[in-house]
């Protein structure tokens, strides 16, 4: 466990360190489009580096705000925070996350922070209402082994990161194809095609970019989470439960997006055709495959 987050600590810094590089690179095009000169590579650099802050310090905040989550409250979700009392005991944290809501039927629940001491777990309203007090005890032992291991910091970090790249790509695109930049006589056949080419490539490989990011995760962080959500419920048929209730729901998460889909305990985009087995570009496990490596540890 120590190991796996040493080495979550390792690749949230590695991910940092690539999205200052590839957003100097793309807002240096940005100003020599609009030829600043020397000051390019200076205004490019503080860009990045601020932007990296924020996503580091407000990805939970940010990541709340995209899903409309509201704080819970002990007059409404009372069985929630009960839920969530009991496991801190059992897990030995030091801090204990705030829980949030989402106001959707869609049973469904993730957590996000940059670190144990400043974590969020947040359940839809659809999960409130569908699970029985176990099933709902497995999805918060779940989410809380995110806590525990660093899951969430580099989860948050990268889905805030990823987004924000794809975004600045598709701008720089839209800029360059629609005539921005330059319009200097000497500068305008080369430098113009130079930089409409690099606005095409941004555009085609910031959203596989950021798709491979994500992968970088590893499916295999679902698994252990799985995993430790047992060892603190002593209570696998619960956690089994849920995952069946949660696929199998039809419903439709109205504030899901792509860019957050890989923080759910189960992908909110519901599709008609079931796939018993997960593909390289898929963002959890199969539930089929869960479900089986959870009953193997009985």
């Amino acid at each position: 466990m120590y190991e796996d987050i040493t080495k979550n600590k390792i690749k949230t810094g590695v991910i940092i360190g690539i999205f200052i590089v590839v957003i100097t690179l793309i807002i240096y095009y940005i100003c020599m489009a609009f030829d600043l000169g020397a000051f390019s590579i200076v205004i490019a650099l503080v860009f990045s580096i601020a932007s990296a802050w924020g996503s580091y310090y407000y990805s939970d905040r940010i990541v709340l705000s995209v899903n409309k989550a509201r704080p819970a409250t002990e007059e409404e979700d009372a069985k929630l925070i009960d839920i969530l009392d009991g496991l801190m005991v059992s897990s030995g944290m030091q801090y204990r996350p705030k829980l949030y809501v989402v106001d959707d039927p869609q049973p469904n629940a993730f957590a996000t922070g940059r670190n144990p001491q400043n974590a969020v777990i947040c359940v839809t309203t659809g999960l409130l209402d569908k699970l029985d007090y176990y099933e709902l005890e497995g999805v918060v032992a779940h989410e809380l082994s995110h806590i525990k291991n660093y899951d969430i910091r580099l989860s948050a970090v990268v889905t805030v990161m990823v987004g924000f790249i794809v975004m600045l790509a598709d701008f720089v695109s839209r800029m360059l194809f629609w005539g921005g930049g330059r319009s200097n006589d000497n500068d305008s056949k080369g430098g113009n095609l130079i930089l409409m080419i690099i606005g095409l490539v941004c555009l085609i490989l910031a959203p596989i970019f950021g798709e491979l990011m994500k992968l970088a995760l590893s499916r295999r962080r679902e698994y252990l989470a799985d995993a430790s959500a047992v060892e603190l419920t002593r209570n696998p048929d619960g956690l089994i439960s849920a995952l069946e209730k949660i696929s199998s729901a039809p419903e439709q998460l109205k504030t899901a997006n792509k860019a957050t889909a890989n923080m759910y305990i189960v992908n909110p985009f519901r599709s008609n055709k079931k796939k018993k087995q997960s593909s390289l570009w898929s963002t959890h496990p199969s539930t089929e495959d869960r479900i089986e490596a959870i009953r193997n540890l009985k």
